[in-house]
This record gives structure tokens, C-alpha cells and sequence, in this order.
């Protein structure tokens, strides 16, 4: 994996993939904004990213300061690093050897573009673009790697990506809309999908109050994309993880949960759990292809 400065080189890259959210005509970089040949124009933030909201839409909210924060020194520490191998495997294994230096991998969901840097540095001279609707995340995004290009979102919208741009779309626990991904998806272009799996963060998820695990996920997940896409691979990774109070702070802190439980609440309660915990990982990543035509 990669590293390096946010700068324009990823946007510049990326650009070539994205539309206007407005009227879906081409985006060029034009100095310090994007715009479309019908005039519509957004400004790139001093970070690097751009906002592509469709008109009068708002990003839902999105991960706050101190999720993003979370979820950089959780996935800094290297606890999750099993899986950013895992989906950096499944990317480059689908991914023909004539082509491998000449495509993009969109994640739809990206946050800090941990998963994303992890698949473009092994596919080696790829462009990412980081889909998500919270700038601070994006923020991080833009410097996890200088080929990500960051954009400000809705995950469940439109996405202001062309028809067929993506060579890999990745989803690593992050909402999906199964139509535009499949729209987005080029014709030999593979889905990468990561979800928890059953046991996953057990150990932790009641003493915390943790949203807990649907078992049945995956089988939902495929059935959902099912009438565009069809399940090509799906593997298990389990490990254990050995965490701090600060790591399993963290680890609660940066997911969905934190929207659930007031900060206080959950520093208590991880302080009422041993100075050192066990913690299993449990995930199943899943790839996708598109069907061939005419078949459901």
C-alpha cells in the first residue's frame, strides 16, 4: 500500500470517470473546480475532493470527526489488515493481466480509503475513486493514497460515476444501492463485497450494547444484486485480535454503533472489561460478476 500527499493527480486521474450529477455530461478539471460543458461547475476543496451532489440533495450524515478519527488509528494499528489483504486479493485475482494498468476501483462507502489504497497498491498504476458522503473521511481518503480521487456523495443516490466506468467496485461494510452498481459496473468489471460474518466481534458486541451481526446478510446481499450480478467467489476470514481499552474503544467508536450509544456510555462500559480482550474477526468477502445477457 501506497502513501502520500493529497494533491489533484487523483481527480485529475479520476476524472475521466465521473459525470454531472445534474445532466450526466462529462467532467473535466478546469483550475481549482470540475465542470461539465453545460456549465455546471464545483469547486474542489482545499483537501482535494469535490462534492457531486445531485440537485437539491443533501448527503445523508455522514461518519462525524471522531468516527473518522476512530477508524483511522483502529486501522492504522493494523488490526484489520487480514481483510484489506483479503479484498486486495479478491480485486486483483478478477482482474485480467492485460489489463491491470488501465483500470479504476470505485468504493462506494469509502471513509478513510483504507480498503481502496490496499486495492490500487496491488493492482499496481490504478486509479480510485472514494465515494462517500463525509468529508472528514474523504479528507483522510485523499491522502491514504495520491491516486484516490475523493467525492462527496450519496451512497443510496445516484452516483455521479459514468455508465460501465468501474473496473472493481468495492464495499466494505457500506450501504449499497445494487442498480447503480450494476450501472457502473463495466461488462468484465467485478463487485467486491465485505460483511460481517456470524461471531464476528462477539466477545464485545453485548458488553457494549453493539448493533449486533444478521446472519443471514450474505445470502441477502446475493440476493439483492441477484438480477443483475451473479455470485462468482465467497470466503470466510476469521482471526483474533488482541486490543486496549483504546482499541476496543476505537473499534466501537467508528462504526454505525456510534451513532447509538453517547460517547460516555460506551467509555464506561469499555472501562468495565478487562485491560486486555480477545476479540474474533469474522467477515465473508464475496465477488460478483455481471450475468451474461439474457439470463436471470
Amino acid at each position: 500500500m501506497r502513501t502520500g500527499l493529497a494533491g489533484s493527480a487523483g481527480l485529475v486521474a479520476g476524472c475521466g470517470r465521473l459525470r454531472c450529477p445534474h445532466c450526466g455530461a462529462d467532467l473535466t478539471v478546469r483550475g481549482g473546480s470540475v465542470g461539465c460543458r453545460a456549465g455546471h461547475t464545483y469547486d474542489i476543496a482545499r483537501q482535494g475532493h469535490v462534492s457531486l451532489l445531485g440537485p437539491g440533495r443533501r448527503p445523508p450524515a455522514g461518519d462525524s470527526e471522531e468516527m473518522v478519527a476512530a477508524r483511522a488509528a483502529f486501522l492504522g494499528a493494523g488490526h484489520y489488515a487480514p481483510i484489506a489483504r483479503a479484498v486486495a486479493a479478491a480485486a486483483s485475482e478478477a482482474v485480467e493481466p492485460t489489463r491491470r494498468r488501465i483500470g479504476c476501483v470505485v468504493e462506494i462507502g469509502a471513509g478513510t480509503g483504507y480498503y481502496l489504497a490496499w486495492a490500487i497498491g496491488e493492482l499496481g498504476g490504478w486509479s480510485g475513486l472514494a465515494l462517500d458522503s463525509s468529508r472528514p473521511a474523504l479528507r483522510r481518503a485523499m491522502r491514504a493514497d495520491p491516486a484516490i480521487a475523493g467525492v462527496v456523495c450519496d451512497a443510496w443516490g445516484v452516483l455521479p460515476v459514468k455508465d460501465g466506468a468501474a473496473d472493481v467496485v468495492l464495499s466494505v461494510f457500506a450501504p449499497r444501492n445494487p442498480a447503480e452498481i450494476a450501472r457502473i459496473l463495466g461488462k468484465r468489471g467485478t463487485l467486491v463485497v465485505v460483511t460481517p460474518g456470524p461471531g464476528h466481534l462477539r466477545e464485545i458486541v453485548g458488553a457494549l450494547g453493539m448493533i449486533g451481526v444478521d446472519p443471514d446478510k450474505p445470502a441477502r446481499l446475493e440476493a439483492k444484486l441477484a438480477s443483475d450480478l451473479r455470485s462468482v467467489t465467497a470466503g470466510a476470514v476469521s482471526f483474533e485480535m488482541t486490543l486496549d481499552h483504546a482499541g476496543v474503544g476505537a473499534l466501537a467508536g467508528m462504526g454505525p454503533s456510534a451513532h447509538h450509544i453517547e460517547p460516555a456510555v460506551l467509555a464506561e462500559r469499555v472501562a468495565g472489561l478487562p485491560e486486555s480482550v480477545r476479540v474474533t474477526a469474522a467477515v465473508v468477502v464475496q465477488t460478483f460478476r455481471r450475468r451474461p445477457a439474457g439470463r436471470a
